[in-house]
């Protein structure tokens, strides 16, 4: 039996390593555990996967001190409890984080998006334009990859019955793509474990499991997003990318760099696809430079 409960932080998440107030709300019948740590300016930042807020604990501790830092779990992932009937699809992603932006009565937000958090805020950013008023990408991309050998490989080999089943028994996803999401550093032991708990039964790894699966199956909904793309292109943006990423190439980079046309873009020389928990003080660096360059 799982050890992560709805509305409790369990006994295993270290106060040292993940220093802040775990809070919990329901959205649409599910359970969402997220932090809300310092004032200031709001940063809304979403993760990838198989990960949670834990992505983020390095960036909140520095940024907190100016900033109202929020970070959400998505239900299944992290500390959330997913309602009965929850499909893990990023379709459902973007709409828990939507009603969670208008729960907290969130305004003039900048959204700090990693990987499959990149492509789920954007699609919130489209329908709350008047919510957000800046961008921090980091290693994502918001289009349609069908087609692209790169993507198509990936996703009919981990999204496949053969990777779901090793994602399900073996919790494949955490072991292999965190430390290979991590180029600069190599995760402790204590990390692993943080990232392995959340997902320690078979269930709860349906969630990790499902994103490969929709890299290809979710084709429609990233059509919606790239056709939306132009309302949003104007947003402030910074792109933070880590050059040693398995996953996203100087190709995505490049696209959104021509997307957003007011961008700024550091790269992150030798950091992975998890570039804000792989350098974070880097990370930190290119943010501060950039708010006080805009």
């Amino acid at each position: 039996m799982s050890d992560v409960t709805a509305n409790v932080r369990p006994s295993w998440v270290d106060d040292a390593l993940f220093p802040f107030e775990s809070r919990f709300i329901d959205i649409d019948g599910n359970t969402v555990h997220y932090v809300d740590e310092g004032s200031g300016p709001t940063l809304l930042f979403l993760h990838g996967n198989p990960t949670w807020s834990f992505l983020w604990r390095d960036v909140i501790r520095a940024l907190r001190e100016d900033f109202r830092c929020v970070a959400l779990d998505y239900p299944g992932f992290g500390l959330s409890t997913p309602k009965p009937g929850y499909r893990y699809w990023p379709e459902e992603h973007a709409d828990v984080v939507t009603a969670f932006v208008d729960a907290l009565g969130l305004e003039d937000v900048t959204l700090v998006g990693q990987d499959w958090g990149g492509l789920i805020g954007l699609a919130t950013v489209q329908r709350r334009t008047d919510v957000f008023t800046r961008l921090v990408l980091a290693n994502t991309w918001a289009w349609p990859v069908n087609g692209v050998f790169h993507f198509e490989y990936f996703a009919r080999i981990f999204g496949g019955p053969p990777g779901r089943f090793l994602a399900r028994r073996l919790n494949f996803v955490v072991n292999m793509f965190v430390p290979l999401g991590h180029r600069r550093r190599k995760p402790t032991a204590l990390e692993m474990a943080h990232y392995r708990r959340p997902m320690d039964i078979p269930e709860r790894r349906r969630a990790s499991a499902m994103f490969p699966h929709r890299v290809l199956a979710s084709r429609a909904f990233f059509a919606e997003i790239e056709a939306g793309l132009p309302g949003i292109a104007h947003f402030p943006t910074l792109i933070v990318w880590g050059d040693k990423d398995i996953a996203f190439r100087p190709q995505e980079r490049e696209r959104l760099e021509a997307t957003f046309i007011d961008h700024t873009t550091v790269i992150v020389e030798g950091a992975g696809t998890y570039v804000e928990s792989d350098a974070p003080e880097e990370f930190v660096s290119a943010f501060r430079d950039w708010t006080v360059a805009s």
